[in-house]
């Protein structure tokens, strides 16, 4: 089966441009693709994560991945799908940002050997563009009318849509055109969202160099109601331990909806699909099951087996009241008011939703139901520690520092 064969049967495949020549294309021989990620924090989430399989999968394929790192573009900030202009990043906050990248990258994307990935950074070229070159050998070959017609611009122009990122489609396609040059680039990659300026930057590419060059754009990593996934009422599911703990990274998989479990096998893992049909078969409590094997594949792919293991034994003593293996967590000296306390152990998002929790009849310590929206631990508790359960689910030994 050709590799977009295979992503289309795991519902991965959004658009592709000339698909029949892209399919004898990969047939013929490695090709080398790129991806490229914006470095607007100091670690990948959830949302790049589907990226880097894709970038997986193609290499695995015998194809070449070129990862670009925006560090010219993340100075401009990518207006698509934002009702807001993104904040400036200064030159030493995106060079920190691009070494974490690089780091994570790295359980992904093989970087040595055959059709090794090579890593590189826009700003090596953009940073010092002479802008009437620029616009002569670039500018020259885009339609203002087209532009503003692109998705990525619409949400942008309700609100005022600045010059700074109306550059940001031509910036992305020179991308697209250097590594062409460089690197015998053919195929750039992205989600579906990014479908306007990788469609312009292959079209640069035929146009100026008179030479073929391809698009896909794949799925967003969205829930069965449209809404993305990775976000949790703390923020972002970063990939980085230090910012999400491997067994809270374990638990947002374990808690996903039932209806959203069988296409997240189908992004995420490398499971067969007849076995991704066999474990999500059901519609009852037995989905249960296949929801601890997802968190369980996901965290191993980005923790490693020994955190993913351990991940596993915490929330199966959660799950069973064990308290000697569930989660710890401390909490500082003199807090008592277990309010406070589900704010800085149970990831509640305020005060006032803890308190909503308590009156609910959500919260328990020690196996007693908490009722009092002022309640406190005890001086025991305190010294010796205690469990507290949010729902069914969620369990914490908690001890004070």
């Amino acid at each position: 089966m050709n590799i977009i064969d295979e992503l289309r049967e795991r519902g991965l495949v959004k658009q592709v441009v000339f698909e029949e020549d892209l399919k004898k294309l990969l047939d013929s021989g490695s090709q080398s693709f790129y991806i490229g990620f914006d470095p607007t924090a100091d670690s990948l989430h959830v949302g790049h994560f589907m990226q880097m399989i894709v970038a997986k999968r193609l290499q695995d394929a015998g194809h070449r991945p070129i990862i670009l790192i925006g560090g010219g573009t993340a100075m401009i900030g990518d207006p698509s799908g934002r009702t807001d202009m993104r904040s400036m990043m200064t030159k030493e906050t995106i060079a920190h940002n691009v070494e974490c990248f690089k780091k994570q990258m790295s359980k992904f994307i093989r970087f040595e050997g055959e059709n090794a990935a090579i890593l590189v950074n826009n700003a090596d070229w953009l940073l010092d563009l002479n802008y009437i070159d620029f616009l002569r050998d670039v500018g020259a070959h885009f339609s203002v009318n087209k532009m503003l017609t692109a998705d990525c611009y619409k949400k942008r122009m309700e609100k005022g849509l600045t010059f700074l990122e109306f550059n940001y489609m031509l910036m992305q396609s020179y991308d697209f055109l250097v590594l062409n040059q460089k690197y015998g680039c053919v195929l750039e990659c992205g989600g579906d969202d990014q479908w306007s300026n990788i469609l312009a930057g292959a079209d640069l590419i035929r146009r100026k160099e008179q030479k073929d060059a391809f698009a896909i754009t794949f799925a967003l990593l969205t829930t069965s109601e449209g809404i993305k996934m990775g976000k949790t009422a703390k923020g972002a599911v970063w990939l980085d331990e230090n910012k999400t703990t491997p067994y809270d990274f374990f638990q947002y998989w374990r808690n996903i909806n039932d209806a959203d479990v069988a296409t997240v096998f189908r992004y995420l893992t490398f499971l067969p699909m007849d076995e991704i049909a066999e474990l999500t078969r059901y519609n009852d409590e037995r989905m249960n099951a296949a929801k601890e094997r997802l968190a369980y594949e996901l965290t191993k792919m980005v923790h490693g087996k020994e955190k993913a293991d351990d991940a596993l034994a915490k929330a199966k003593a959660a799950f069973s009241g064990d308290s000697e293996n569930m989660p710890e967590a401390k909490i500082p000296a003199g807090m008592t008011q277990i309010a406070d306390i589900l704010v800085s152990v149970a990831k509640v998002p305020s005060k006032g939703e803890a308190k909503r929790l308590i009156q609910g009849g959500g919260i328990s310590v020690d196996g007693e139901k908490v009722t009092d929206i002022l309640a406190t631990i005890t001086d025991s508790q305190a010294a010796n520690g205690f469990v507290l359960q949010k729902g069914k689910k969620n369990f914490y030994k908690v001890i004070t520092e």
